[in-house]
This record gives C-alpha cells, sequence and structure tokens, in this order.
C-alpha cells in the first residue's frame, strides 16, 4: 500500500513541477540535495456531483487516508476537508471544494458546461488526481470566473492537479524556524505571499505557515495562448500540543491568506 501511495505522489510531483520549476530550485535549498518531508498537498475542485470534494478524496481512502478535519471559508464561498494516513511520514491532503451555486448564474453555466465536458469514466481512474484539464475554455470565459473567483479560474485552467506542496519545516535539518525558512527563500530571490503578513498564523494555534507566490506558466485556451499565475510551493511548521503529539489540523484564518498565494 506504500508503495502504491508513493507512486501516487512521485506521479503529483512531477506533473506540479512542470508549472512550477521554482519549487525544484526552493526544494534543493532547502533540503540541500536530501529529499524533503511534505507536510501536506492541496487540491481544488468544484462542488458538483461529478467531480466534488468526496470523489476526490475516494482516491485517498482506498490506500488508507482517514478525513480528520472540516473547514469552511466563508468569503471565498469554500468548503475543506483534510485527510491523513497512519503513516505520518505520507503527506496529509487538503482537498476544498467550491460552493457553486453561491455565483452568479453567467458562472454557474460555465463551470457546469466544464463539468459536463468530463467523462465520468475518468475520476475514478488511478490518474486521476494528475490527470490535468478535462474541457475546452476560452480566455474570456477563464476572465469571466477570475471575475468572480480567483479560485474558480485556477481550477478551470488548470484543472485537476496538486495547487501546492508543503514542506515540512519540523523535518528540515538544517531549519527548525519559519523565519530562517522564509529568509532563506526571499535572498535567493523568490517571492512571498505578504497577505495577512509573510507568517500566517503563530505558536498558540499550533501551526505556522508561510509560501511562495505561484509561478507563472503557459496555458492553451480555445482561441489563445496565455501566462498566467500556476501553482506555489509552502511551508509549515506544526507545534505540540498538551498530550505532546504534533498538531495535524488547519487553520482556516490562515489558510484563507495561502489561497491568495495564485493571485495575479
Amino acid at each position: 500500500m506504500t508503495e502504491q501511495i508513493t507512486a501516487l505522489f512521485d506521479n503529483i510531483w512531477q506533473q506540479y513541477l512542470a508549472v512550477t520549476p521554482s519549487a525544484d530550485k526552493v526544494h534543493q535549498l532547502l533540503g540541500s540535495g536530501n529529499d524533503l518531508i511534505n507536510d501536506h498537498v492541496a487540491y481544488r475542485t468544484f462542488n458538483l456531483e461529478k467531480i466534488n470534494l468526496d470523489k476526490l478524496a475516494d482516491h485517498l481512502t482506498k490506500l488508507g487516508y482517514k478525513e480528520c478535519g472540516n473547514y469552511h471559508f466563508e468569503a471565498k464561498k469554500l468548503i475543506a476537508k483534510h485527510f491523513e494516513h497512519e503513516n505520518t511520514e505520507l503527506p496529509k491532503v487538503f482537498i476544498s471544494e467550491l460552493l457553486v451555486e453561491e455565483f452568479s448564474d453567467e458562472v454557474q453555466a460555465i463551470i457546469k458546461r466544464l463539468v459536463d465536458d468530463i467523462d465520468v469514466a475518468n475520476v475514478s481512474k488511478d490518474n486521476f488526481l494528475y490527470s490535468g484539464r478535462h474541457w475546452q475554455l476560452s480566455s474570456d470565459e477563464y476572465k469571466t470566473l477570475l471575475n468572480e473567483s480567483e479560485y474558480a479560474a485556477w481550477l478551470a485552467a488548470w484543472g485537476f492537479r496538486a495547487n501546492h506542496f508543503t514542506v515540512s519545516i519540523n523535518h528540515l535539518q538544517n531549519f527548525d524556524c519559519i523565519h530562517a525558512v522564509n529568509n532563506k527563500v526571499k535572498d535567493a530571490g523568490f517571492l512571498l505571499n505578504a497577505s495577512g503578513g509573510e507568517v500566517k498564523g503563530d505558536v498558540s494555534v499550533k501551526l505556522e505557515q508561510s509560501s511562495t507566490m505561484a509561478d507563472s506558466a503557459t496555458v492553451e485556451f480555445s482561441d489563445i495562448s496565455l501566462d498566467i499565475p500556476s501553482c506555489f510551493y509552502e511551508f509549515a511548521k506544526r507545534y505540540p500540543m498538551d498530550c505532546g503529539n504534533l498538531y495535524s489540523g488547519f487553520v482556516a484564518a490562515s489558510a484563507d491568506k495561502i489561497f491568495e498565494s495564485t493571485n495575479s
């Protein structure tokens, strides 16, 4: 089972690197050539039956992952869950879904058309979590979505892929502080997400997070090609709870700002 999970995340990682070359550079920077432990991987989807959060989660639960937390992002019109494996060195997975019904009729129509284009048989295939886009999308449709929801526009443009990977600072050999990690990354010329401050969260909530701003990559729309934000790299430092175990959940107020790492 662990081999299957490792193979899955290797494929997800390679797809992610193809449009996020900065992540490989940061990985080398922080790991000094060693492999890093991923704290979590994040996914986006729509809350339509064919491809909702639970459909993505099915790919994980059949590999032994269990649902461990629920979150609501009212301003961004999202809900989310996170999943963990009993092997704590395997990454947690954070899956969010857009509440499509809370948007304009025009945006709802675009999203429903995209999802209608998906062959339902593909959703259960082993490669679905790294299968990319299953639909045609015009640049005008992308801009219409972007006007109401950056999240919706990103998902429509990129499809099913990791939105970000996350370095576990707790497992780094040469760093034990998120500020030291941030400084190393910034000194190497990478831009950090400053929304809500470069460090989101603190010891009181048992989790500190920071992230780069997303790379830019070319997307082929049905009419033109455009360079748009792709994916980003996150950094997380977890603190022990009263029982001594590291906190393994997420902080909604911090995650809300992390979402903005793909803003233009």
